[in-house]
Order: C-alpha cells, then structure tokens, then sequence
C-alpha cells in the first residue's frame, strides 16, 4: 500500500491518467465468451499484464488490476469462492508488471465492482453483509500489494458506501470511488451527481467521480456540476462512444484523437483524474495523456458550503442562504398516538408526518424514536429503511445514544446531521469519532455535566472547547452547528436574549446556527405568534437553521419574512413563491411536490402509489370485505395505480426505489386477492418466458422487469440467468409464450440474443422477442427482429402492443 500522501502531491502538479478498458482488450486477446473474465486473467496471466505493460507505456500513472468482479457473489455464480485468493493473484500480475517496466511514480488500484445486486434499503441484501463481502476482496487486493482502489460502475450509492466503508476499516489507502449516471443525469436509483459526491467525500473518499455509460461530451457535464461542490479530486472515465454490433462483435466507434480532443474541456472543468472505461485502448490513453499534460490541474476548492444529502438529494448552504427548516415531528415524545405506533412495530404516521413535513417546507427531517418500552436501535433504522428510497430530505439523527447514533449513521445512504454533540466528556469521546468516521455534521449543544448555562460567555468556552477536539477530528466550522440554546422566556426573561447573543456571536465567528424555537413560549398562551416573533429576532442576528414544524403557518410566514428582509431571498423570489402559494385569505401549509404523489380517493391506490408495503394488506383485505369485487379491486384500483407510478417514472419525478417500491406493494396486495381470481381469467394478459442470455450472470434489471409484469397481470415464466440458447428453445416449446424476453447488460453477452432469435425461427417458433437490459438499445434491437423495451414501465406497455396485435 503506498503512502496516500504521495498520490496528493503528485494531483497538486499534475492531472493523473488512469488505464482505459480492460473487458475489450483481453477480448481482443483471446478470452472467450461467457467466461468469468477474474478468473480466465488469473489463469491466463500473460494476457492481464500485457494489458498492464501497454497502458503503462502509453502513460498511464494508474492501472487497475482485473479485479472488477472479483468479488464472492459474482464468482460464486462461476463455482468459486476464494475470493481472496483470486484477487491476490491478479493483484500481484499487476504489481509484477510495474516492476518490470514503468517508473517510480506508477501505481495499481485494486478495481472493485457492483455485485449485480442493490443493498438494503434498496434490496434485500443486508449493508453489514455487503461490507463483509467486499472486506474478503480488499484483504486479497492488500494481500497482493495494491497501492490504492478504485470502486467504480456503481449505479446504488448504499453499495458504494458498503464498499468504502469496507476499505475504510481495513486500511488507509487512496480510494477513488466512481459511479455511473444515465442520460437524465442521475444514478439508476436517482441519486444525484452532487448527493454522491457530498455522501463520498464526507464518508471518506480520496477522489471521486464517474465512468461508464456516456461519452466525453456527456460525462463532462457530470464534472462541470461537481466541481462547485467538490472538496477532493475529482475523477472522469468515459466510454468510447456507445457500443455498436458489427459482424456479432461489439464495437464503440470513437477513435482516439477524437477522445483525446476532450482533453481540454475536462482539464479546464476541473478533472484531477482521468482514464477511459469501455470501448478506450491503449492508443486512446496515449493522446489523452499527452493533451492532458499541457494542462495544470485546477484543485479542489469548495470551502464556504454547508452540504448535507438524502439518498437522491443535496442540500447546499451557506451563512446567506435562507433559514433551514428542520422538521420536529417525528419525536414520539408527548405523542400518545405515534408512541402506540412505535410499540407495535408499525411506521405508518411515521410516513404521514414525513410527507406532510416535506411538502410543508421542510428541508431537513429530525427522526427521533426514544422513549420507554422500545428498541431504539431497531427502531431508528427501520424508520431510516423506509425513508431513504421515498424521502428527498437529508435525516437528522436525534438520539442521546452513541450506539443508536453510530448504528443510524452506518445504514443512512446520505450525509446525515446529528442532533447533538454536548460539552459533555462522555460525548465527546464517544461521538465525535463516530461523526468523524461516517462523515456526518453535527449540532453542537453547549452544555457541560448537566449544566445549562445561562449566560453567554459560558456558553462560548463550552463552544471553543468542544471545537477544539473536533477540529483535531477534521471537523471545520461548516460541519458544525451552534445550538443557541432557547430557553422559556415566562421563568427566565432575560433567557431569550442570551440565546440571541449565543447565535450573533457564532455568526460573527463564522459558525452556522440553530434554535429548538418551541421552547421559547412554553407556559404562555398564543405560542405560535411568540415563536414567530422569536424566528424573526433570530434570524436577524444570523440564525440558520430552526427545529420547527413546518406545518405552522405563521412561522413560515416569519420565515419567508425574515429571509426577505435580511438580505436571504434575491429578488423576492422565495418569499413571492411562498405567497402565491398561500393566499393571504387561506393561510395554509405550502403544497409542494412531496416524497409520495398521493391520490386521496382510495387508501389501496395510494399505498401503490408511495409504496406502502407496511398498510397495503389491510387496505386490500378492507374494501374487499365490504364486497368490492376482487377483480374490480385489482383493475379498478391497482392496476390504474401502478401504471400512473409508470408514468411517474416515465417523467423521472420517480426512480428505480420507488418503483420497485411501488411494484412489491401491489404484488403484496395482489398476494391477497390471487386465491380469489382464480378460474376468472381476470390475469390472463399474455405468456412471457424470460431470460438472461447465456454468459451474463446480472438478473438485477430482469428480476425488475419480471416484478412490473406479473403486476399488470402477465403470466411470465423466469428461466433466471446466463441460460443456454438451446434451453430456451426447448421450454418454449413446452410454454408456447407469446414473448420471449431477453436480458443483457454486457457488450459481451448480447450477441447471444440474436443466436436465440435464429434459433427460434429454425425451430418454427413464432413467438414474439423484446430484449433489453444496460448495453442493449433499440437500434440493437431492430437489426436483429425484436422489439426494445428500456425499463419495467415500458416493458409492460411493448408487451401489452405486441399481445394485442397477436
């Protein structure tokens, strides 16, 4: 493992060029289709470090080793499962060819990729499990002298994390952490360029980027948006163009000069770290190196931000942005109804207080689940679980746990803010290692051994102390925020005024700050125009961030007040939103666009609609018994609702999470009624037998599919993955489907799909064929006589045609 302090020089003086593609070249020398590519390197070893040799002298500063797969549940799909040992070996190929021929300031990354399955609260695999199973690839790549990784092609920002967290407690080498965006500029889950980044580079990443699945011109504009936020190296690797079939082999048309004319626009966009993913060869890294090296590089330089990010968003401040609003109500205490909830397991007004908070205005959520007679832990991350996919606010973790803290933070797909750090030794010591470690910001409570000091100047040394032993964590003045301390003004008078002392002083000194409001008028009557006065006071002296409810009308009026007339709102703009919104006639909450796009006309339809899977049943079993008929049930109520969730999707106002939410809700309801549609033929849509062509052990994208199909009622018959051509001939013979469904995701393995097809038509089989899946488009699809489907949503709508027409 080399020192990461020499790779941070070598970036202060020069733009680091990585290798380009690694799948198309040991392709071109001679690996056969359908091979696991780890293994077939590990034995074949002259091919990887010819590879390695070519980019090295073509200039590259970085090569991967052949490691992308190599972790257990890809190789497990090829009989193997000494996981260690693969990597070690195709580690030492790489380090092996460094010794041989390049110079002293050349280096391997271990290359770690997706396991083709998403992370809980995406998926079903547990995150500490996902962190064990990448750990048995990091030993092996240490074990072979890698000097740094690389985690890259990651499309789920919960298995990026799993990854360098994995790294993280293991070592302390330089980690590049790449991911893939689709062409709407997010993610396959919908997480954003700026969210990753903020979640990374908190998290602990060294540089951080994307590569894969875009051109130059496309990827450019990923860096030219994350170079504002950026506070570490920023890393692009784009694909040659997109792949083309000529003559059954995969193809990507963009030479090398013309890849290397893109040099410049990254150089001046701020890319510290480039090489070529799909596609590239050594020919490309050698102009793209030589144009890079007329360029200086442009360091990172995000300083005076303030960046927290949900699953899918970010959310950027500074001391002049408008009051933050951290939403106070999902806290069970003196809430007898939500405490009930919480002790039978069930997270329904969890979700209710959630939506309305955000459609409210919210732009944080504090989630609190203390109280006698409950698993905290347990509880907390459930509620973090259903939150992440749905909800676009950052979470603010309210416990006086560390444990809670720390098991919260590990499992949230986001940056997180904690609420809070005491002046307390205790705490000290206990959580800021843990914000540290996960990267999370954190309100700083001043108040030391139960004291709750009355004046401001002791609440300043409390602050300077507290400052002191985070700074020497790494912590800066914008990842901490100051709680001014409110405290009732009808038993101390003259406490308010100290609060407003307490929040000048940290803005003067360049802190962020924050004020639980409520406490303020407790005791009096007309509270909320107590608060709302207080707000404005607050704000005028630089307060940034309130703990409130959102819901109360006349402190969003304050808000919007204040924010205007100090100087937070530019020309109105937030403030005329705001009242366009709420007609000085009918005060009520602002009606923004929320996590869930509910209907209000059926509680089945809008639990399919914001995936709640934990009400759906009971809804079902409700209307049902009040004898609505089960097939009016499913296609007056769920079928319209997941087909507008399609369309939700179809717009990009819905992602991957939602959707595939959304489909195991109606599949959960649909569970219910199925015993009592038999013999109706009410699912009777048409047969689909589906597969992933042989080869290509990903299912991830068919599972999706398959699950979107069965809900609108299609019988589909899964032959699972990597399935012989001649397989699927012979079941459909016994199936007689009207669609044959073909799925693949490497270049490698779609040529396999017109063999099928060929096949088929020997055979005298007349069914019909949709393909798709990550590699395949329609023009693909066309020059080989079978239909495109790009995603679940239109899967359902092609299938639909096509059953139609037959």
């Amino acid at each position: 493992m080399t020192d990461k302090k020499i790779i941070l020089e070598l970036l202060k003086n020069k733009i680091l060029i990585l290798d380009g593609a690694t799948g198309t070249e040991l392709q071109k020398l001679g690996m056969p289709a359908g091979v696991c590519p780890e293994i077939w390197a590990s034995e074949n070893k002259e091919v990887p470090k010819a590879i390695h040799r070519n980019y090295l002298e073509a200039g590259s500063d970085i090569v991967f080793a052949c490691t992308f797969g190599a972790n257990f549940y890809k190789l497990s799909q090829y009989g193997r499962s000494d996981v260690e040992n693969i990597n070690s070996i195709l580690a030492q190929i790489a380090k092996d060819t460094l010794v041989v021929g390049s110079g002293k300031n050349t280096f391997v990354a271990g290359d770690i990729g997706p396991t083709g399955h998403f992370i809980a609260p995406f998926g079903e695999i547990d995150f500490d499990d996902a962190v064990k199973m990448y750990k048995r690839q990091v030993k092996g790549l240490l074990d072979g002298g890698c000097d740094l990784f690389g985690i890259e092609t990651q499309i789920d920002i919960q298995e990026a994390r799993a990854a360098l967290i994995a790294i993280k407690e293991l070592t302390d080498a330089f980690t590049i952490v790449t991911m893939t965006y689709e062409p709407q500029g997010r993610t396959l889950n919908g997480t954003s360029p700026e969210a990753t980044l903020i979640t990374l580079q908190s998290l602990g990443a060294d540089a951080v980027g994307c590569n894969c699945s875009a051109g130059p011109a496309e990827m450019l504009k990923i860096i030219e948006r994350l170079k504002p936020v950026a506070k570490i190296p920023l890393v692009a690797k784009p694909n040659a163009g997109m792949p083309k079939i000529v003559d059954a082999k995969t193809l990507f048309p963009m030479q090398a000069e013309e890849f290397s004319l893109f040099a410049e626009s990254f150089a001046k966009a701020g890319t510290n770290i480039m090489g070529g993913c799909c596609g590239t060869t050594p020919q490309h890294i050698k102009l793209l190196a030589k144009e890079l090296a007329k360029y200086k590089p442009i360091l990172p330089k995000a300083k005076d931000i303030i960046t927290l990010s949900s699953a899918t968003e970010a959310l950027i401040s500074n001391k002049k942005s408008g009051l933050q609003i951290i939403g106070e109500r999902i806290n069970p205490t003196g809430k007898k109804k939500l405490q009930e909830e919480l002790l039978e397991g069930k997270l329904s007004l969890v979700r209710k207080m959630a939506t309305e908070q955000e459609a409210a205005g919210a732009n944080l959520l504090d989630i609190n689940a203390g109280m006698p007679g409950i698993n905290e832990k347990e509880t907390i991350i459930k509620i973090i679980n259903m939150l992440a996919p749905w909800c676009k606010l950052p979470l603010v973790i309210d416990s006086s746990s560390p444990e809670v803290v720390e098991a919260a933070l590990r499992k949230y797909p986001g940056r997180a803010l904690i609420n809070s750090i005491s002046g307390e030794k205790e705490k000290i010591e206990k959580l800021l290692p843990i914000a540290a470690k996960y990267g999370a910001m954190f309100i700083l409570l001043p108040i030391i051994d139960n004291e709750l000091p009355e004046n401001v100047e002791k609440r300043i040394e409390i602050i300077k102390e507290v400052f002191k032993y985070a700074e020497k964590s790494g912590f800066t003045k914008n990842d901490i925020i100051i709680d001014g301390l409110v405290m009732t003004v009808s038993s101390s008078p003259k406490a308010p005024a100290e609060t407003l002392k307490t929040i000048r002083w940290a803005t003067e000194n360049g802190f962020s700050s924050i004020a639980g409001l409520s406490n303020v008028s407790f005791g009096l009557p007309e509270r909320k125009k107590i608060n709302s006065s207080f707000l404005s006071m607050a704000v005028a002296n630089g307060m940034t961030h309130v703990i409130a409810n959102p819901g109360e009308t006349e402190l969003m009026w304050a808000k919007h007040s204040s924010d205007l007339l100090a100087g937070k709102d530019v020309d109105a703009l937030s403030y005329l939103k705001f009242v366009s919104e709420n007609p000085l006639n009918n005060l009520q909450p602002a009606k923004k666009e929320s996590m869930e796009k509910v209907s209000g006309k059926d509680p089945v339809y809008d639990c399919i609609i914001s995936g709640n899977r934990d009400d759906i049943t009971g809804y079902v079993k409700d209307i049902f018994e009040k004898g609505m008929d089960p097939k009016d049930i499913l296609e007056k109520i769920m079928i319209p609702a997941i087909m507008h969730v399609g369309v939700l999707f179809d717009e990009k106002k819905y992602f991957l999470p939602q959707l595939i939410a959304s489909a195991e809700t109606m599949k959960k309801g649909f569970a219910i009624l199925q015993p009592f549609l038999e013999g109706k033929n009410s699912t009777a849509k048409g047969k689909i037998l589906f597969a992933t062509v042989e080869g290509d052990i990903h299912d991830i994208g068919k599972n999706i599919v398959i699950l979107m199909l069965r809900n609108y009622g299609f019988d589909v018959k899964d032959l699972g993955k990597s399935v012989p051509t001649e397989e699927i001939i012979k079941i459909a013979k016994e199936f007689k489907p009207n669609i044959i469904a073909l799925s693949a995701l490497m270049t490698t393995t779609m040529v396999k799909m017109p063999e099928v097809i060929e096949l088929a038509k020997k055979e005298e089989i007349n069914s019909l064929f949709m393909v798709g899946g990550a590699v395949v488009t329609k023009e693909w699809a066309t020059s080989i006589g079978a239909n495109y489907s790009k995603d679940g949503v239109e899967a359902v709508k092609v299938a639909s045609n096509l059953v139609e027409k037959k």
